[in-house]
């Protein structure tokens, strides 16, 4: 008996060693394929982001609508077809990856530059960096102006509904993003207006003749349609303020354009004599004070030169050949300034005739009186 027990534990033995062995060598091989899942891991995960940091195959300079509802493997699929990402699978896994940190992908016009990678790509999408249009709205246009150009906008959206009053508006260049409406511009440019206002009120010089901000805009949209040139609307301010103080008539032409045409289109042709003497409620040479609303809608540099006007006594001024003005506070001075001016226009349709003419020589368009007007009405 205690031989057979000797050869049992003999063979109870080896069959631990072997299941030790065998559970060592399955460890082994365990750890062996972690670590090679790991590497093979790391290495995917570093191919992966080769992938996602190098550059792309966009060829040229694309935009892409990805609208509301999209998910992100549509997303990925739209990316892929216009060839501005180069794997659509990857895509979809690293906007997974990154959706914690760095959010959803977000609606909206996108535009992507040529060779853009799949990171750039993913990160625009993820921050909602969407593509933004301008529509430039000049300054002097009229109401009827903005509002054609704004419905003639194809990326903004809906009919107008707001009825902005002439001189309403700040003329400006306004971004906005797909989707938004017309009605939107208008009420931001009304709303720039006023803060506009807001801002210079209390810093306009004293005893201006105008009184009340629809007077300051009025006169703003004279001075605007009258000169062109920035840095002359603070004298062209002060001409119509002592023109003003004085109780003489502005006689601006731009307020007999207006009178003329409402608003509404250009007059393509000169002022005559009989428009001069035509009676209308915006002809200044035949009322008192200012035209019963604006003549357009004035910009910033002019709302300016109302509230704080040059400090001279000019009570004249008349265009100098140089698309600016020559400026004169006597009646003799100014009839000096226009018969130069006169003299410039002469010379100018003789070389005209003569076929001598060149691009600097392009009539001015007509800006202020050609004609000395009388101190008092």
């Amino acid at each position: 008996m205690a031989r057979t027990s000797k050869t049992d534990a003999r063979t109870a033995n080896g069959s631990r060693r072997r299941k030790s062995g065998l559970f060592a060598r399955l460890i082994y091989s365990l750890f062996t394929l972690m670590f090679l899942g790991i590497l093979a891991g790391g290495a995917a995960f570093i191919y992966a982001q080769q992938i996602l940091r190098e550059k792309g195959p966009l060829q040229q300079t694309t935009s892409i609508t990805i609208k509301r509802g999209m998910g992100a493997a549509s997303i990925a699929a739209k990316l892929e077809k216009h060839g501005i990402i180069s794997d659509a699978r990857l895509f979809r896994i690293a906007t997974l990856v990154n959706r914690k940190q760095h959010g959803s992908l977000k609606a909206g016009d996108y535009q992507f530059e040529a060779g853009v990678s799949m990171n750039e790509v993913l990160n625009k999408i993820q921050s909602g960096k969407i593509l933004s249009y301008k529509v430039s709205l000049p300054e002097g246009w009229t109401t009827q102006m903005i509002l054609d150009r704004l419905r003639t906008n194809e990326f903004l959206k809906g009919e107008i509904t707001l009825d902005p009053a002439e001189g309403e508006l700040l003329p400006d260049t306004y971004v906005f993003r797909r989707g938004d409406t017309r009605d939107d511009i208008i009420k931001r440019m009304m709303v720039a207006q006023t803060r506009l206002l807001d801002e210079l009120w209390d810093t306009r010089a004293e005893n201006l003749p105008v009184k009340t901000r629809k007077e300051v805009i009025n006169l703003a949209s004279i001075v605007e349609k009258e000169t062109g040139v920035s840095t002359e609307r603070p004298r062209v301010a002060a001409v119509f303020i002592n023109r003003l103080k004085r109780k003489i008539r502005l006689q601006s032409d731009p307020t007999i354009i207006y009178g003329i045409t409402g608003g509404k289109k250009k007059l393509d042709r000169p002022i005559y004599k009989k428009d001069i003497n035509r009676k209308t409620a915006y002809n200044t040479y035949q009322i008192d004070g200012l035209p019963p609303t604006p003549i357009a809608n004035p910009g910033r540099a002019s709302i300016k030169a109302v509230l704080n006007p040059a400090n001279t006594d000019d009570l004249f001024f008349v265009a100098d050949g140089t698309g600016g003005h020559a400026f004169a506070s006597t009646l003799k001075q100014h009839q000096k300034n226009v018969l130069k001016w006169r003299k410039i226009q002469k010379q100018r349709k003789a070389a005209e005739k003569s076929g001598k003419a060149n691009k600097t020589d392009a009539p001015v368009p007509v800006t202020a009186s050609q004609l000395p007007p009388p101190l008092k009405n």
